[in-house]
């Protein structure tokens, strides 16, 4: 489940409270007093057996007798009772419940039989163990909370109560509202994923902050944070970044951590903010309540004080941010109202007896400015100002530039100093004016605003398309790992797998296998060849890292010292492991590029996210280096380079003194490539190529090793552990059209941008109207982007391709609704090309996709004149019925039978 009954914890129209009580002190007292207190217009029930009423409420003996079905149920009961009460909630038409009662876990029984309880009424149960919810908006207050948040438009999600109790104490003193807030506690239900489902589309939120020890269903944690932040800006502080703090996190939860590493990648994938300590998540809320983000972040930095200036400067540029370049307008029009010595350069320092009318006219220039897209304000205390008067002149500076422009230029501003500024600190935060207490906090806070739309232009980045022999042979790898598998093995032996590698089109150095030490000679004698000097390393199956048994011998340069090194090894190996079977060495040509560089490549799988990429520094010293990165399979050329950057080793990538730059293509192309693995091969639990040699000639795999698990054998691709789904390949088909020609019907990808504009210049704009529902000329490269980037969890798209030309001729789409059940769908063939039987190809295919990927309905919505849709409906079996809510344009549902549609492959099966 994910949104489904959860307006009824969010949004109820009643409320009861189960464990009620009198009690001073007591948890069921406390939530009740809150109830009270709150501004909440429903009803609010208590049930309690031992009370007949409480401070002049009436007090039902169980909820049974309630007069009615409560929307929402607070339950501060023992835990013994907890499940039963569920079924009895459930039974009465209640559908949703928050569990503040603890000691409700797996290990006596007592969560599961909630859960049973709940799951044939679909009742929602936030918690358990968890500190309450809030609905400020409607004035509830379902907590044990010593204060009451206030409204505002700020949502909070957070796995402590401790965190949500100390937010709501610092956000009260500031002037800071909320939208929702929820506990989420132990998370037996409803979690942050399904949490995030429903805030992306409330509208009483713009942002949302985040606190998480976990993540639980890594997959539909992705699909709702991609969904959600597309929308609005969502910052996050993850708890458990070390070990230690991992572990404590576990205790608090009782759930698995994951590896913090894994947890950054997956937030950097869904255009997550990430931030570290509490204090920077003070500074997100208290910058996203009272501004809205912006595209471009070039800083006018204004102070009463060169000092103060010069080091928030300093910060800014810490932080990556950019100073505005002053207009020579704007500079003139300074001249006029400052002293002669002001700095006639940004930072603009007005000189330390600023009055009033100094910040005013700042400001003002500033605003006019159009090399100026943010404002930074910077006051020092000094006898020769009133910090009180400047902040009144700020605020009105800033309340009549709103009034002119609706969308104006955010303003942050820092007072520093203590007691004697607190007054105009409090006047601005009253305001709505941002405050930070230091210039480094407010530095910081611009980020916010920028990194955002960042983290988006990021996402929809169209990636470079791959060659055209980007092949791979998915058999081949996979009968390598059951021949394996059948001996009995979970590791495959070193040439193994450089030859599964090498299915996949990753490049590997020539392998030769000895099977003992005479037969080392004559390989030797082979590669010296054409190999200055060769490598021989122990070949075993019990045996994975030979480096630490002595089991690698470098730089040989004749047959004699191969095979010397080759008896020394089986010496070595007999006094370490000597119950190792030992079934011969590998020979291979000493490999040296100039200018080369040793990496590592892997393939990891994470508890939570499933499988991972890893990349970095490589060679013997690998974990002493501790130079690398981990991404979230799958991957494109963008992300795999994106990958790379984030290492220190991508700088000596680049190219230095006489050094060349590395061959990045290539290397994209090899995490590309190991990315296809995870995908097509759901049974590799490890994979490491270490080192990639990688120079501006090439790359090449000198060394690999490959992990796998037997019982996933039999499982093919995609593979369904991956957080994020890859491209369903299984679902590309040709077909013929009622004139006897063929088009290819295959699902969208992102690197189909370059088709869109061709298709959308051969559109007229009636045809335009007809598929956006309002007159349009043309489309944005925007629009294209966000048509073009798909979570194939939730989004689908078919085009149809000239299979001579490589035209696209029309585009079938939906998009689902967070609990998968219906989706709307959206065609448009190209006007040229209509009459010929496409629209109707693709449609078939898009029903048939839908019904095979679990949804019970598709939908549409059209426009009364586009007759041909509606006829097109009418005879796929789509029924159309006006809607109210559409203003008079056409309904259009068809109720699709799942597993009903012959020989169509499951996308949830084949596509992870």
């Amino acid at each position: 489940m994910t949104i489904l009954n959860l307006e009824k914890a969010l949004a109820p129209t009643s409320v009861a409270l189960i464990g009620a009580t009198p009690k001073p002190g007591s948890l069921g007292a406390k939530v009740l007093a809150n109830l009270r207190e709150s501004s909440f217009k429903g009803p609010i029930w208590l049930v309690n057996p031992k009370y007949g009423e409480i401070d002049g409420l009436t007090c039902h003996s169980s909820v049974a007798d309630l007069p009615e079905a409560p929307d929402l149920a607070v339950i501060a009961t023992p835990p013994q009772i907890v499940p039963s009460l569920i079924g009895e909630l459930g039974e009465r038409g209640t559908r949703a419940a928050v569990v503040l009662t603890a000691g409700i876990d797996e290990d006596n029984g007592l969560r599961q039989a909630m859960l049973d309880a709940a799951r044939p009424h679909t009742l929602r149960i936030v918690g358990p163990n968890c500190f309450g919810l809030f609905a400020p908006h409607i004035g509830l207050n379902a907590s044990f909370s010593h204060l009451a948040p206030k409204p505002g438009r700020l949502a909070l999600l957070s796995q402590s109560g401790a965190i949500i109790a100390s937010i709501i104490d610092w956000a009260g003193d500031r002037s800071i509202g909320f939208s929702s807030i929820v506990s989420l506690g132990n998370m037996a239900d409803v979690d942050v994923g399904d949490c995030l489902n429903y805030l992306a589309t409330d509208r009483h939120t713009s942002a949302i902050l985040m606190y998480l020890e976990t993540v639980p269903h890594g997959e539909k944690f992705m699909a709702a944070a991609r969904a959600a932040s597309r929308a609005k800006p969502i910052v996050v502080v993850k708890a458990g970044r070390h070990e230690a703090a991992a572990k404590a996190a576990a205790t608090h939860t009782g759930a698995l951590a994951g590896a913090d590493a894994v947890a950054e990648a997956a937030f950097r994938r869904a255009g997550l903010l990430r931030v570290t300590a509490l204090e920077e998540f003070f500074d997100a809320a208290e910058t996203l309540t009272r501004l809205k983000p912006i595209k471009s972040g070039r800083v006018a930095v204004i102070t009463n004080g060169g000092g103060a200036g010069v080091l928030a400067v300093d910060q800014l540029m810490d932080e990556g941010g950019k100073l505005a370049e002053l207009s020579p307008e704007t500079i003139e029009r300074l001249d006029a109202v400052m002293p002669a010595t002001w700095s006639r350069t940004n930072p603009v320092d007005m000189i330390g007896d600023a009055p009033p009318e100094r910040y005013t006219a700042a400001l003002e220039a500033a605003f006019a400015d159009r090399n100026v897209d943010a404002l930074l304000v910077l006051s020092c205390p000094t006898a020769l100002a009133s910090a009180d008067g400047a902040a009144d002149a700020l605020i009105s500076a800033v309340k009549a530039e709103r009034a002119r422009h609706p969308y104006s230029k955010p303003v942050l501003t820092c007072w520093l100093g203590g007691a004697t500024v607190g007054d105009a600190r409090d006047r601005m935060r009253q305001a709505g004016v941002a405050t930070f207490d230091t210039p480094s906090d407010a530095t910081r806070s611009l980020g916010y605003l920028t990194d955002w739309h960042k983290a988006q232009a990021l996402l929809l980045r169209t990636p470079p398309s791959l060659p055209e022999d980007f092949t791979w042979d998915v058999e081949a790898a996979r009968e390598i790992i059951a021949k394996a598998a059948a001996e009995g093995r979970t590791v495959l032996t070193e040439p193994e797998a450089k030859e599964a590698l090498a299915a996949f089109g990753i490049p590997i150095v020539r392998t030769l296998i000895a099977e003992d030490a005479d037969a080392v000679e004559e390989k030797a004698r082979e590669l010296l060849k054409t190999s200055a000097n060769v490598v021989v390393k122990l070949l075993s199956r019990d045996i994975t890292h030979k480096s630490d048994v002595g089991g690698v011998a470098l730089n040989l340069a004749s047959p004699e010292e191969a095979v010397a090194a080759a008896r020394k090894m089986v010496q070595l190996a007999g006094r370490s492991h000597p119950e190792a079977r030992l079934d011969g060495f590998t020979v291979q040509p000493m490999i040296r590029l100039k200018g080369s560089h040793e990496l590592i490549v892997g393939i990891g799988e994470d508890p939570l996210f499933g499988p991972t990429i890893v990349f970095g520094a490589g060679g013997t010293a690998v974990e002493v280096i501790a130079d690398s990165a981990i991404g979230l399979p799958p991957l494109d050329r963008n992300l795999a380079r994106d990958l790379i950057d984030q290492t220190r080793i991508s700088r000596l990538l680049e190219g230095y003194r006489d050094i060349k730059a590395a061959d990045m293509a290539a290397l994209e192309l090899v995490l590309v490539r190991l990315s296809q693995m995870a995908v097509d091969c759901p049974c590799i639990t490890a994979l490491d190529i270490n080192p990639l040699l990688a120079s501006a000639d090439g790359v090449l795999a000198l060394d690999a090793r490959i992990a796998f698990d037997p019982a996933r054998i039999a499982e093919k691709g995609p593979n369904r552990r991956m957080a994020i789904r890859p491209y369903p390949s299984g679902w590309e088909t040709t077909t013929t059209l009622p004139d006897g020609s063929e088009v290819l019907l295959r699902p969208l990808m992102p690197t189909d941008v370059h088709l869109y504009p061709d298709f959308v210049s051969r559109q007229s704009a009636e045809d335009l109207r007809m598929r956006f529902l309002a007159p349009m000329k043309t489309l944005t490269e925007e629009m294209i982007a966000r048509l073009t980037q798909l979570d194939y969890a939730r989004d689908m798209a078919f085009l149809a391709i000239d299979p001579k030309t490589g035209e696209m001729l029309g585009v079938s789409r939906f998009s689902a609704d967070p609990d998968h059940i219906e989706a709307e769908y959206a065609v448009t063939v190209r006007t040229d090309m209509q009459g010929r039987g496409i629209g109707w190809a693709l449609m078939r295919q898009l029903i048939q996709y839908s019904a095979a990927d679990g949804l019970e309905r598709l939908y549409g919505i059209v426009l009364p004149d586009n007759h041909t849709m509606l006829s097109m409906c009418r005879e796929l079996g789509f029924v159309a019925v006006s809607s109210p809510e559409a203003d008079g344009l056409r309904h259009v549902v068809i109720h699709l039978k799942q597993g009903s549609v012959d020989d169509a492959p499951s996308p949830r099966r084949a596509a992870g």
